[in-house]
């Protein structure tokens, strides 16, 4: 290793490239476990976001298995989940393209087993003992305001036309059949909640015929939100609800529901994704499962009966979907120092092996930044929570008496929370001499329902708070300077971000990945699963236009006084392009530094390789710019208004 370079923040040369990043690092999705074989679907930035199902076979063999052009995704909520499922070593899938289903045996060619009608697929399941899928539907060939949901089934054999087997509210997921195939519990909600507001859990029993018959409500309303359904090997129903607060693990029998282990963790996240998973059945007897407290999740073991938990060690924060057996476990994991991964666990040794790694980057580490949690005083007397990562590169070190430009860094949602896992886009900041601020704002999930329930109303002002006042805490503790602080965030992230440097004068530049800029505009034209969640987050619409107008950026430009990029996909349906190409001419007509990157083909969060390239490192060129620093290695320029 060569001595330290003394260099300027910003300014230090990293091995740690938006190429190295793209070429280099996929994302994992969906895991299922079939007997000993593990599936997942991964998305190939390389391939232009195809995502693309493999399995692992005992013997460690890996394999792809969707051919060319197919790509495993489906469009439900537009966030989609749930895309395939299993049985027999049979592929049951959705394909991006069309969104039909297909049926893949071994590596033969897949076969649809329906026609695109304008229709969506997710949620599938396999109802072996009837032979058919069942799944969420969302009908957009109805030529009503909204899409049409329902649960549907189709029979797998012979091509019939798929029937409606539940339907009548606004929003359906987690259909589960139980183990002896008479039962079928689902998750049901209607506007203006969010599964995270408020569901219903109902069971239904299912006729010879395959139909529906009686069916109650087992749990959940209007201000309770259930996560998760699922059936023990011996029939009993569990779930997870916050109805005390937090997202806790309960179970339902004899008409009664009882707590399985009552504690302040959190054993739910947001359901943003269909097909979520944090706890299976290892026996009728005990349960593996996540659960996160103060933004860090573990593996436990919980034995049903006395509700004892016992942590599995592992060296990993961050673990999500999560599929157990009698013998194995199969999750995503990582940790500050290990990028995402899928992981097998032998639950009788607790040995486990490493299938697949989001990334095949190495980098020694004395590159890589650990993040430090913190919490922060904000308004009204309360703290919030982040996670610090200082810069690091062992190659560099600043001039004396500098201090480091900060970037804080806002997830989405807002109903979400961030992630320590490594990340290389946190660590191709860190590595050229920035420090990150990645805050869990009130409204981030993990803390508990009540933290949820900080941004209700006030959304465009806690969280801005939040990111305010934990740049000004890093100011306070000398550890940034408060003369070059930036913010970026993508969606949610990126108002929170428009609405910082609006309303606030706090921050010196940012970043706004399609972020959002007209909240009237987003509650018009927005897609059905997000359509009220201003309702609660803002105030129901048109009522309270005022608010609404109040909080729009676009609506207060005059305030603004510093410089900004904006980066935004032509096919986004979720915040549509207009919302940032009005940003844009409002800078360029009060004569503030502005960008603007718009990229062909990418929708609601990007994808290709080449767009992930290009935003990463223009936002690197953006701030060399106005932040007066020199970079290390040449980057292709973008044009920069009014500088």
């Amino acid at each position: 290793m060569s001595d330290e370079q003394v260099a300027p923040y910003g300014s230090w040369r990293s091995s740690i490239t938006s190429e190295l990043i793209v070429s280099e690092t996929i994302k994992l999705g969906q895991v299922v476990l079939h007997g000993s074989e593990v599936y997942w679907s991964e998305s190939r930035p390389a391939e232009g976001g195809r995502n693309v199902i493999s399995r692992w076979s005992p013997g460690n063999k890996i394999e792809d298995l969707t051919p060319l052009p197919f790509d495993v995704r489906t469009r439900v909520h537009e966030y989609g989940g749930g895309a395939f499922a299993v049985s027999n070593g049979i592929i049951y899938f959705s394909n991006f393209a069309d969104q039909a289903l297909y049926q893949q045996k071994g590596k033969l060619e897949p076969r649809a087993l329906n026609s695109p009608e304008a229709r969506r697929y997710g949620d599938i399941i396999v109802d072996k003992i009837r032979n058919r899928l069942i799944c969420v539907r969302e009908d957009h060939s109805t030529g009503a305001k909204e899409p049409v949901n329902t649960i549907v089934v189709l029979d797998m054999t012979n091509n019939q036309e798929e029937q409606i087997l539940i339907a009548g509210n606004d929003f359906y997921s987690s259909p589960r059949i139980s183990p002896d195939g008479s039962s079928l519990a689902w998750l049901t909600w209607n506007h203006p909640n969010l599964p995270w507001d408020g569901t219903e859990l109902w069971v239904g029993e299912i006729r010879s015929d395959g139909s529906i018959a009686e069916s109650s409500k087992v749990a959940g309303g209007i201000n309770e939100s259930i996560f998760q359904p699922e059936w023990s090997p011996d029939g009993v129903l569990y779930f997870v609800s916050d109805r005390n607060e937090w997202w806790n693990l309960y179970r339902y029998g004899h008409g009664q529901i009882e707590p399985v282990c009552p504690k302040d963790y959190e054993f739910g996240r947001p359901q943003w994704l269909l097909s979520m998973s944090t706890y299976g059945f290892e026996s009728k007897e005990h349960i593996i499962c996540t659960y996160t407290s103060q933004g860090v999740w573990h593996l436990a073991s919980l034995n049903c009966a006395s509700g004892d938990l016992e942590e599995i060690e592992t060296s990993f924060n961050e673990i999500w979907n999560l599929r157990v057996s009698s013998k194995h476990a199969v999750f995503c994991a990582g940790s500050p120092t290990q990028a995402p991964s899928i992981m097998r666990l032998d639950l009788k040794s607790k040995n486990l092996h490493l299938l697949r790694s989001s990334s095949d980057i190495k980098v020694d580490n004395g590159y890589i930044s650990i993040p430090q949690p913190i919490e922060f005083p904000t308004e009204n007397g309360k703290t919030s929570h982040a996670f610090f990562y200082p810069p690091r590169n062992c190659d560099y070190r600043a001039p004396a008496q500098e201090l480091a430009p900060l970037l804080v860094k806002i997830h989405g949602g807002p109903t979400s929370a961030t992630s320590t896992s490594l990340a290389w886009d946190i660590q191709y900041w860190t590595s050229r001499g920035f420090a990150v601020l990645d805050v869990n704002y009130g409204g981030s999930s993990g803390y508990g329902r009540s933290y949820r329930q900080r941004l209700e109303g006030q959304w465009g002002i806690v969280d801005v708070a939040d990111c305010v006042n934990g740049a000004r805490f890093l100011v306070e503790q000398g550890w940034v300077d408060g003369e070059r602080l930036a913010i970026r965030g993508s969606s949610a992230g990126g108002y929170t971000t428009l609405c910082a440097l609006t309303f606030r004068h706090t921050f010196k530049a940012g970043a706004s990945y399609y972020g959002i800029s007209d909240l009237e505009a987003l509650a018009k034209e927005t897609h059905k699963f997000e359509a009220r969640y201003l309702d609660r987050l803002v105030g129901p619409y048109p009522d309270r236009l005022d608010i609404y107008r109040q909080r729009s950026p676009i609506h207060s430009t005059h305030l603004l006084s510093c410089p900004l990029i904006l980066f935004q996909g032509l096919e986004d349906e979720v915040v549509p392009p207009n919302q940032a190409e009005v940003m844009l001419e409002a800078f360029k007509a009060k004569g503030l530094p502005v960008a603007f990157l718009p990229f062909e083909g990418e929708q609601h969060g990007f994808r290709r390789a080449e767009t992930i390239k290009r935003a990463l490192d223009s936002e690197l060129y953006f701030y060399s710019k106005v932040f007066h620093f020199e970079l290390a290695d040449p980057i292709e320029p973008i044009e920069i208004h009014n500088l």
